[in-house]
């Protein structure tokens, strides 16, 4: 849950390279997607198995939840149907009826027996007044901490209605950057403008918000036992409820909640604020996948100006426009899109130096009293086919994703199954090999242009 993106990746390469069984379980849908071929579902007591892989199972899932809603709505009509005639009287009791009662004794203990689906997290966002365009302006801004330099030279401008996400290691700074961009940390140096009515609400990693000596109730309530949201009041019992909480809890102290728990809790506190700037420092730790996914579609509502740091690939995927991110070479940099369009358009990092791949080569090609070195005919024909082998490469690994995520893939005989996957393995190695050649042989001749 508290890993960041790079170790959450290794961790998963690790995984496939091991040839055993292997179970886990995870909120994480883009590990789920990369790893699982099998999926048990604990639903209401039932234990469920699906040999397939996540975006089957989901599939899969769906059709069966539908069947089910619609099995039950037609017993539910027959067993009123059946109560309908027990409650007309004295034919429902004579001999030749026994039977039918005996079945409808039968029908109400099943249904007291059913088990309902738990039901999902209720909320909304409330948005004040916008803001001017302008949200947010960093100038020249940097930070240190003792000798380390966290935050330098630094320049930004967020508008309103921008969907931003914040990426990089833990401990790169992603938490420095927030505060300082919302006035809780002074620069070292360079400037922060805030726009016009700026009116923010913040979601802390360290729910610091929260007050471990209160109730729930206390903390969200603020000594009161009415609240307002969605432009009416609510009891402060009922709103809690909608966040999955209990009467119990609700009453009882917040250090005998849960991490995910905390992490309702303290949504169910920022939500109560209307804002038009939202803030959110890894909201998506411990949270299950249906809350991830109401939260999802919450902020895909939300009018206004969102910034999100996060290790959720997927969740990152479906609601920024636009990410930050501290790159491998200690520059934080702005691209357009999610994580997965940031994965395009990095620098690619160099393990032995921190720079680009191929930019290294072409550096030390380009050393001062160095004449850089030109690409021969060979290279030149290799860099002009390399994109088409590229495409080529990422078009088989699309058609052996589609034919792995047929629902009849894993009924096939093992040794299939096994050619498949090292099939994959070896195209992904293929098409990584053909970027970094394809990277350092463009370095190379654009550091020769240059000379």
């Amino acid at each position: 849950n508290h890993l960041d993106i790079e170790v959450i990746q290794k961790l998963e390469e690790s995984l496939q390279r091991f040839r055993g069984a292997l179970v886990f379980v995870t909120h994480d849908r883009s590990f789920l997607r990369r790893l699982s071929t099998r999926i048990l579902d604990l639903d209401r007591g039932d234990l469920r198995s699906y040999r397939c892989d996540y975006a089957t199972y989901l599939a899969r899932r769906e059709v069966e939840l539908e069947a089910e809603s619609e099995e039950r709505l037609q017993f539910d009509k027959k067993l009123a149907k059946e109560e309908a005639w027990i409650r007309r009287g004295v034919k429902a009791r004579r001999a030749r009826n026994q039977g039918r009662v005996r079945a409808l004794h039968k029908l109400r203990e099943e249904r007291l027996a059913r088990r309902e689906r738990t039901g999902g997290m209720r909320a909304q966002l409330q948005e004040s007044d916008r803001t001017g365009q302008l949200v947010l302006k960093a100038d020249h801004v940097c930070k240190s901490y003792d000798s380390k330099v966290v935050i330098d030279d630094y320049n930004v401008i967020i508008s309103r209605k921008d969907r931003i996400g914040i990426i990089g290691p833990n401990g790169c700074g992603k938490s420095t950057l927030l505060k300082l961009l919302l006035g809780e940390l002074e620069p070292d140096s360079g400037t922060i403008k805030r726009g016009t009515k700026f009116e923010v609400a913040h979601f802390d990693q360290l729910h610091s918000t929260l007050d471990d000596s209160k109730t729930v109730e206390e903390n969200v309530g603020q000594g009161s036992d009415k609240i307002e949201v969605g432009g009416g009041t609510r009891h402060i019992m009922g709103y809690l409820q909608d966040f999955l909480f209990t009467p119990e809890q609700i009453r009882g102290p917040i250090r005998k909640l849960s991490g995910g728990e905390r992490n309702r809790l303290q949504l169910a506190k920022i939500l109560a604020k209307p804002c038009n700037v939202l803030v959110m420092d890894e909201p998506t730790n411990d949270l299950d996948v249906e809350t991830l996914e109401l939260l999802e579609a919450m902020l895909a509502e939300f009018g206004g100006t969102l910034l999100l740091v996060s290790h959720d690939r997927e969740f990152l995927n479906n609601v920024v426009t636009s990410t930050i991110a501290f790159d491998d070479d200690g520059v934080v940099r702005e691209y357009d899109g999610g994580y997965d369009d940031w994965l395009r358009q990095r620098p690619v990092a160099n393990k032995a130096g921190g720079k680009g791949r191929g930019a290294a080569k072409a550096g030390a090609a380009s050393a001062p009293g160095k004449k850089p070195r030109r690409l021969n005919n060979k290279e030149r024909a290799e860099l002009e086919n390399l994109p088409n082998k590229i495409v080529e490469f990422e078009s088989e690994v699309a058609e052996l994703n589609d034919r792995m995520a047929a629902p009849d893939f894993y009924k096939r005989k093992a040794k299939d199954i096994t050619a498949a996957r090292k099939r994959m393995a070896s195209l992904e190695q293929k098409m990584e090999a053909a970027l970094e050649r394809w990277t350092e042989l463009e370095a190379i001749a654009e550091a020769a242009k240059k000379k």
